[in-house]
């Protein structure tokens, strides 16, 4: 780990808030440890050299400090996009957690995904930050299967963990939800693994799981997932398989993403789980929103 230079962290979404209605960006860390095959971050287009390896950005809270000072609106500020936030570095550290903080003296709001268990560590802040600004907390969840996840996603909490954790949080009052993405084609893309999720998702008292049946590849993304997908599933063909459907194609979509979609969505409305984008943005800041009265005179 190293320590790197910066001028700003947080930052305004380039685009209206839709993306679980993210009024700003936050990444005190780059590059990421937890060794996901998958990940797109490893994408050449946004330049990180390297990529297994985490740098900190030098004086963060400072910087976090004085960009939220100087903020006219108030918002969500959401970490985790481009680097986990909560890295094994993060337990020393405790970046995240004071960042949590300078959010709830602002009166920010705050949306975090992660696959680490350490984030049920800062309940007490995000409990806090409930108080006055809209909270959620997005796991990532593929696979229901620890053995399938440590070969994909080696670094991180097993998804048996990250099941607790979520309801640890649920319990806690936080607005918490799972990522079903990326849902790896040939891999993961069943009805048997979308099904146990959702169930056991069902049992944590998960508010939304949001889905995305596929996943992306490009440049030294692709290079680096067909190398592992060799080396943690061998004579199993799956880089011929992506080669013959996909080609150079960034996006992959699951062949099975259509029926996928029809079970998944038959399933979270039986138990009333909420999984598109309007309604968990709608449902996750309704009680913070204030109604204008109109006074008779």
């Amino acid at each position: 780990m190293e320590y790197i230079p910066a001028k700003t962290i947080v930052t305004k979404t380039k685009a209206p808030a839709k993306w679980f209605g993210i009024d700003y960006n936050m990444n005190i860390y780059k590059g990421c440890c937890h060794g996901c095959i998958y990940c797109d971050s490893r994408s050449e287009c946004y330049g990180v050299d390297d990529f297994d390896k985490v740098r900190v950005k030098e004086n963060a809270l400072r910087i976090i400090r004085d960009d939220l000072r100087r903020k006219t609106r108030s918002g969500v500020v959401g970490t985790g996009a481009m680097s986990d936030p909560y890295n094994p570095f993060e337990r020393e550290l405790e970046l995240s957690r004071h960042a949590l903080e300078l959010c709830d003296a602002f009166g920010f709001g705050a949306a975090i995904a992660t696959k680490s268990s350490l984030l049920s560590r800062d309940i007490d802040i995000l409990q806090s930050i409930a108080e006055h600004s809209p909270v959620l907390l997005k796991i990532t969840i593929t696979t229901a299967r620890d053995d399938l996840a440590e070969k994909i996603e080696p670094n991180v909490s097993r998804p048996t963990e990250r099941f607790e954790m979520i309801e640890k949080l649920a319990r806690a009052g936080l607005y918490t939800g799972i990522l079903l993405m990326p849902v790896l084609p040939f891999i993961e893309d069943n009805r048997e693994n979308i099904g146990e999720i959702i169930r056991k998702a069902e049992d944590t008292g998960v508010k939304f799981i949001y889905p995305a049946f596929g996943m992306t590849l490009r440049g030294n993304q692709r290079a680096w997932y067909f190398q592992k997908l060799n080396e943690q599933f061998p004579g199993e063909g799956l880089v011929a398989a992506y080669r013959k459907r996909y080609g150079e194609y960034y996006e992959c979509t699951s062949p099975q993403a259509r029926k996928l979609w029809e079970y998944f969505s038959e399933e979270c409305q039986k138990r009333q789980i909420v999984y598109r984008m309007e309604d968990i943005i709608s449902q996750y800041k309704r009680p913070y929103k204030v109604t204008q009265i109109t006074l008779p005179f």
